[in-house]
Order: C-alpha cells, then structure tokens, then sequence
C-alpha cells in the first residue's frame, strides 16, 4: 500500500510541475530544446556542462571565461574535425572502390557477358528488331536498377511506368549501353564507377566508387 502511495505522489507532482510551467517557460524550454539538437547534429561531443555556463554566461552578458577573436578557436577546431571526417570518408570510399573493382573483374569472367573498350560489361537478355538509338536520341525505356549486393536503388518497372529521356542526360555508361541496342531489346548493364558517379554519391544507397547494376529494355526512339 504504501508503494503505491508513493508512485501516486510521484505522478501527481510530475502533473503539478507541469501545470505550474508559465508560457515562457515552455518557449525557453523549447528553444533550449531546439538548441541542443541542432548542436548534436555538429557537436555530439560537447562538454553540456560548459555548453550551458557559456549560453548562461551569454545570457547575462557576463565576461567571458575565454576569448575567442575571430573565432580562431572555433574556426580551428571544426576544420581540423572536418579534416578528420574527410580522411574516414576518404578511407570508406577506397574500400568501395577496391571491392567495386574486385566485382567487375569476376563479373566480367561469367559466361554471356560482353565487354567493352570503356569497361562497360553487359548481357543480351533479348534482342530486339529495331533501330539503333545514337548518342542523341531521346528513348522510351523501363529499367530496373540495383547494387551489385542486389539492393534496388531506382525502379521504373517497380513504379510500373517507363520513363523518356535524352540519351545525352544519363550518365556515361547509359549513353554508350543504350546505344548498343535494338528497339525491342532487353539488357542487363554493369556499369562500372567511372562510367557511373564515380567518387560522387548521389545517394545514401549509392556509395561513392559504387559500380551499378541496370536492366534496360528499349521501348522505343522517340521521334
């Protein structure tokens, strides 16, 4: 009994000290709120203790218990971190790279599979009676994209409707693969990295480095 008398009383206070909250405290609790995530974002390891004295110190226009002219202090220590965080990253995108290289030489071993003087792999899936699309042309296609790990990035067949795009707008290995092809063909492409984004990442799924996997089938030339 008494147990629960005191979880009761535990709640009740809790109920009693938000009650009493004014308005303004809210908004400073909010704000404060609204500080502090903006700041884990870029500076998850920050002493919260000096975090606070300094924004209290701010607050009361007190002195400062250290200077900062020009921000040098600051300006220093955040670009050495950037600096830190570009040579992890650097040392990731190596990693992708040599295990992308390291796909693309097996897969270009596998029975069916062409190759082309830019590096370009590819399988003839079906082979269409059409004409050739050029450099230029703007094509129908549907194309499912993947990972060499199997992971669909981007998918027309997927969202059941093919898309028309300029042959000249694509990245590189989709400018020479399509150009391969017969209206009517289907296609699966293995582009490597210099012919795809190459250090770029234009997505949490693409990494940078990253070869990519596409199977295109040509629907049409648009005239």
């Amino acid at each position: 009994m008494m147990k629960k008398t005191l979880v009761f009383t535990a709640l009740l206070m809790g109920l009693n000290a938000q009650a009493q909250l004014t308005k303004l405290d809210s908004v400073s609790y909010l704000v404060g709120m609204n500080i502090g995530s903006s700041i884990v974002k870029d500076f998850s390891e920050a002493n919260v203790n000096m975090l606070i004295k300094g924004l209290q110190d701010a607050m009361a226009k007190s002195t400062p218990m250290c200077a900062d002219p020009g921000n040098a202090i600051l300006s220093s220590y955040f670009q050495q971190k950037q600096q830190l965080a570009q040579a992890a990253e650097e040392v990731n995108n190596q990693a992708y790279k040599k295990i992308g290289e390291e796909f693309m030489a097996k897969n270009a071993t596998k029975k069916g599979v062409k190759v082309t003087a830019s590096g370009l792999q590819y399988e003839v899936l079906t082979e269409g009676k059409g004409e050739h699309p050029t450099a230029t042309s703007k094509v129908k296609v549907h194309y499912h994209g993947t990972t060499p790990e199997g992971v669909v990035f981007d998918s027309s067949v997927d969202r059941g409707e093919p898309i028309t795009f300029g042959l000249d707008q694509v990245i590189k290995g989709w400018t020479e693969g399509v150009q391969l092809m017969k209206v009517g063909s289907k296609y699966r492409f293995y582009i490597p990295q210099e012919l795809a984004y190459g250090p770029s990442s234009p997505s949490p799924t693409i990494k940078a480095y990253m070869p990519l996997i596409f199977e295109v089938e040509l629907i049409a030339i648009e005239k």
